[in-house]
């Protein structure tokens, strides 16, 4: 199955969106609330592990975006 560019970039941007998305979600499910500062801080690099892959997927879809 092949994408078309125009699917290629709106998925690129969804996978942007929902790595922003899964990073709250896994910060908070993982103990960002947690009162043990160890589990804190393994949730808050866990989240900002996966929120780094958002600047990716965004200038992805941007490059891919641009006229040929």
């Amino acid at each position: 199955m092949q994408l078309r560019k125009g699917e290629l970039v709106n998925l690129l941007r969804l996978l942007g969106f929902a790595s922003i998305l899964g990073s709250v979600a896994i910060w908070s499910s993982q103990g960002g609330q947690s009162p043990s500062a160890e589990e804190r801080a393994h949730a808050e690099r866990f989240g900002i592990f996966v929120g780094l892959w958002a600047p990716t997927f965004f200038i992805l879809a941007n490059h891919f975006n641009q006229p040929d």
